[in-house]
């Protein structure tokens, strides 16, 4: 069957419809990933996007349920230019056409994604539709495109109440703005017994807890549409308990503290993002997935200084507190399916919170 996908500035690409036939309307992003597309469809950040996969042909390995990174797929959308229909892996238990039609995801394939990946990166990120209506009207569509925001999508990816990873070491809680399970796991692994809270939690209740630190999670949409917990995160960096932050959580304690953030062009979203540590100089291959970033021209330098720089743009990719045992990343060090250069900065916040007990 066709489908048809169409940009708000006019573009129109042609291709195959792959998984549910419905028509959507969604902010459309790429990542340059070449593995990692189960990743990417079930990590919560991409709520309210659509994906293009640059990497050309998707699919080959199928799907691995155990690699899911949160219960459910969250992009509205897949786009690649081709799909692998016959997967061949030991670990394979689904394809990603089954996939998608099982979780009502619209998807198109066969359309030249490196021409669409030009597009974005010259014009910026812009919304788009994926129809597979063969009678669509410009007109009538381009209007509805340039009118879609994302709106606040921190609440709908949130779990619903709280729940505990049980372990002997230090007592973490863990914000869910969107967490990937592997923020959890990572913390579990190493001892962490981890509580993890809904996004509107407030400080209070978690303070009550008693933790030994917090953790801040990645999620989707921009930070300054969270106002309520940025509120919230400003009374846990008052509290003196050592925070990490991963991404969004970043990006909310940059805001809570006085920083400011703004939209990028067209995002970091891939697993091949080099950033410098700017203490030692090393440089790290890093997982990224994020269209904001924090402004370090408005950064109060006796609140937090630079921590880490993208090496590609330069821009910010971490920052340290002054007097405070708190540091943030924009990248993932989580990573999920990798790489896994950066996990160590999981130690570093067990030593903060004084280290395995």
């Amino acid at each position: 069957m066709k489908a048809f996908l169409i940009l708000e500035d006019g573009h129109v690409f042609q291709g195959t419809s792959i998984g549910s036939t419905k028509e959507v309307i969604s902010e459309i992003v790429f990542n340059t990933s070449m593995t990692g597309y189960l990743e990417v469809m079930t990590d919560p950040s991409y709520a309210g996007q659509a994906v293009c996969m640059t990497y050309p042909l998707i699919g080959n390995y199928g799907i691995c349920y155990e690699d899911q990174e949160s219960s459910r797929p969250w992009v509205d959308g897949f786009i690649v230019r081709e799909l692998s229909r016959i997967p061949s892996n030991f670990r394979c238990e689904d394809t990603i056409q089954h996939f998608l039609e099982k979780n009502n995801i619209p998807g198109i394939a066969g359309i030249d994604t490196r021409a669409l990946t030009k597009i974005l990166r010259e014009k910026g990120t812009m919304n788009g539709m994926i129809t597979v209506n063969e009678d669509y009207n410009l007109d009538e569509i381009i209007p509805r495109l340039k009118a879609y925001t994302t709106g606040k999508v921190v609440e709908k990816v949130t779990c619903k109440e709280k729940y505990v990873l049980e372990g002997d070491g230090p007592k973490v809680a863990l914000m869910d703005f969107g967490a990937k399970h592997n923020i959890a796991r990572s913390l579990n692994e190493r001892g962490c017994q981890v509580t993890v809270y809904p996004a509107l939690t407030t400080a209070e209740e978690i303070l009550a807890d008693k933790p030994d630190g917090i953790m801040l999670s990645n999620g989707p949409g921009d930070p300054k549409e969270c106002t309520s917990i940025i509120a919230e995160i400003k009374n846990l960096y008052d509290s003196d308990t050592p925070i990490f932050a991963i991404c969004l959580g970043h990006q909310l304690m940059a805001l809570a503290t006085g920083a400011d953030t703004h939209k990028m062009k067209y995002g970091h979203r891939g697993g091949n993002h080099p950033v410098k540590d700017l203490q030692t100089g090393r440089v790290y291959i890093s997982s990224q997935n994020h269209g904001y970033v924090v402004d370090t021209d408005k950064l109060d330098a006796n609140v937090a200084v630079p921590a880490f720089m993208n090496v590609n743009d330069k821009t910010n990719e971490g920052l340290s507190y002054v007097g405070k045992n708190i540091f943030t990343v924009q990248f993932h060090p989580e990573a999920c399916p990798g790489p896994q250069d950066s996990s160590y900065l999981f130690d570093r916040f067990i030593d903060m919170m004084g280290g395995k007990q």
